[in-house]
């Protein structure tokens, strides 16, 4: 069976070129949404019992208590090898270094004489972290979501995940330094921290990726009178690489395959200048993909992507930015001359030994970004995420006699005429004190 032909954008017509990127449908549909509706409202009413219930009719489990104990995770150390604890230890350290850098500097300046401006910094007091636990756990999301929180200053970190939490995911959350975990996964994890429960408490903001249902969920609910913030929409994995004839096709076709491999409505694109590394990258893909696991997922992955072959990098580039992906691998003799010309990307990879599996992991950066073409407008998990920005103003009396006349004749020329007097009447009463 044939895998991503190369396609040579020249030789298509304008309808071809248009249709060509479309991102694949998602199998969200009036049915899971109606799902997502009915399990919304089943934990709003019913709280705790509606989570037991759905254990048993969803993850086929029963359980006699939702909340992880401490010593369960304590003891997720001891089923754990020495080998992985250092793999986990190290990105744990690159994330937490990356991501404390991203604090942002204290603004405190007078904009003119007396007019003292400041932006300030609070954390959202409450979040609650959702860790997809399907055909893998995702144990690394964990750190990716966990990790800005603390540094930002979370007071109340909650995490749910799908029955059985692997120990994975709870040493992953161990080294974190959170406490408060539940076993409950899907829409109804969603609903349990928006609405709260006897034993879930109700979170301010809900973030991480999930399933249709779970995507569903947080939309739904961020929607809702009494709703939510979410961190971000979420959809399938994407993954767009850029090469010229330099590359190199092996690394190439296992960069498309490991993205290939999150899901079958993933979609994976090359773009490249050279039918020749196209051509080899398909044969490539063929061969790597025989011993891979996750074939079956791969397979269906791939029915979605594409190899477009253009005439020159800025044909790619242009091509890209219309796109925006999720990932973005730069594989060309000089990846940072072109950097500089992308505008739409949620990470960037640079050079044939940046693999995009290491900012899913350990690199550094943050692997929660947006996808399905929001890279335009939105921009991957920081710590900002879990803060709040505040403005602060203090102005002493002179300062606000040399304000006075701009502030009241702004207000003057808008027609509020109590903004107007607000200056006015303070100004007075400084004149009589002279």
């Amino acid at each position: 069976m044939e895998y991503l032909v190369p396609i040579e954008w020249g030789k298509c017509t304008k309808l071809q070129r248009q249709t060509l990127l479309t991102r694949p449908k998602t199998t969200s549909s009036m049915n899971v949404e109606q799902t997502v509706f009915n399990i919304l409202n089943e934990v709003k009413i019913h709280g705790d019992k509606a989570l037991y219930d759905l254990n048993i009719k969803l993850d086929k489990i029963s359980l006699t208590d939702l909340h992880v104990t401490s010593q369960q995770i304590s003891a997720s150390s001891m089923m754990i090898g020495n080998k992985l604890k250092k793999a986990m230890k190290n990105a744990f350290d690159n994330i937490t270094t990356f991501h404390q850098a991203q604090i942002l500097n204290l603004v405190d300046l007078e904009t003119q004489t007396g007019v003292r401006c400041q932006q300030i910094t609070r954390p959202i007091k409450s979040v609650g972290l959702y860790i997809p636990s399907g055909s893998a756990a995702l144990f690394s999301t964990v750190f990716m979501l966990a990790i800005p929180a603390r540094i930002a200053g979370c007071k109340n970190i909650v995490i749910c995940s799908p029955p059985p939490i692997s120990n994975e995911i709870l040493y992953a959350a161990n080294l974190c330094k959170i406490t408060e975990i539940y076993q409950v996964g899907g829409s109804q994890a969603i609903a349990a921290l928006g609405f709260g429960t006897k034993t879930i408490p109700r979170v301010d903001k809900i973030f991480g990726p999930g399933n249709v249902y779970v995507t569903e969920a947080k939309k739904q609910i961020s929607q809702r009178l009494e709703g939510i913030e979410i961190d971000m929409p979420a959809g399938p994995s994407e993954l767009l690489i850029i090469a010229d004839n330099n590359a190199n096709p092996e690394f190439i076709a296992a960069d498309l395959l490991s993205q290939s491999e999150h899901g079958p409505d993933s979609q994976v694109i090359l773009l490249t200048t050279s039918l020749k590394l196209a051509t080899k990258v398909a044969t490539t893909i063929k061969k790597q993909l025989i011993n891979l696991k996750r074939k079956n997922i791969i397979i269906q992955s791939l029915n979605n992507s594409l190899i477009i072959v253009l005439k020159d990098l800025q044909e790619c580039i242009e091509l890209s930015n219309m796109y925006g992906p999720e990932h973005l691998m730069i594989q060309t003799s000089t990846p940072r001359n072109i950097l500089k010309l992308v505008n739409n990307a949620g990470s960037i990879f640079l050079g044939p030994w940046s693999p995009e599996s290491a900012g899913d992991y350990a690199s550094g950066t943050n692997h929660v970004l947006p996808t399905s073409g929001y890279t335009k407008t939105l921009s991957g998990l920081s710590i900002i995420d879990f803060q709040k920005i505040i403005t602060v103003q203090e102005i002493t009396a002179q300062g606000l006699m040399n304000l006075s006349s701009t502030i009241e004749t702004l207000a003057a020329a808008e027609k509020l005429d109590a903004h107007r007097k607000a200056v006015s009447l303070r100004v007075a009463v400084l004149k009589e004190k002279v």
